[in-house]
């Protein structure tokens, strides 16, 4: 499932004040855009949709990145043969409620060995607030901000004078940006 803006093509052309169709692509493209470095500068999923995360070996907790976590799908392991497992759901523990969500073994439980390579875990799991109206509104504001200025400034420069992305945005979206330790 591909990234989805949280903002709407209405309310992102009410932000601009464009009463024509004629940009409606490029303003959807804008917020696709805007979307995808908001959350790669929050290191979050805005809207919900399934995400994928390897690893090289069973850590002591799983934190899966680009939260906030929903569910786990399934955890798929390379066995000390060198065959695919899928890790019963019972084995482990998924926690939601903790901000970034995390998974953990199960009581009286530990994670089984796996193939010394590269890769050898994979977890998939859905992460994001939810639909687009669960997205707090400050995220939306800062998208809608940056693709205003995007939409207005559609060159990297200006011979008139030099802009970087309004710092506002960063403001907004530093409220609830994951620091990644």
């Amino acid at each position: 499932m591909a990234i989805q803006s949280p903002v709407t093509l209405d309310e992102m052309k009410d932000h601009l004040r464009v009463t024509h169709t004629d940009d409606d692509q490029y303003i959807n493209a804008l917020c696709l855009a805007a979307t995808s470095w908001a959350e790669k500068f929050q290191h979050r999923t805005y809207v919900k949709r399934p995400r994928t995360m390897v690893l090289d070996k069973f850590p002591m907790v799983i934190r899966p990145l680009y939260p906030p976590l929903i569910s786990v799908t399934s955890i798929v392991y390379i066995d000390l043969n060198g065959d695919s497992q899928t890790l019963a759901a019972s084995e482990y523990r998924v926690d939601t409620v903790t901000e970034p969500g995390r998974i953990t073994e199960a009581y009286e439980v530990s994670w089984p060995d796996t193939r010394d390579i590269t890769n050898a875990v994979t977890i998939t799991y859905v992460a994001g607030y939810g639909t687009e109206a669960a997205v707090p509104d400050e995220i939306k504001a800062a998208i809608k901000l940056m693709v205003g200025h995007l939409y207005e400034h559609r060159e990297a420069v200006s011979e008139i004078k030099l802009e970087e992305v309004p710092l506002s945005v960063k403001h907004l979206l530093w409220l609830e940006k994951l620091v990644i330790v």
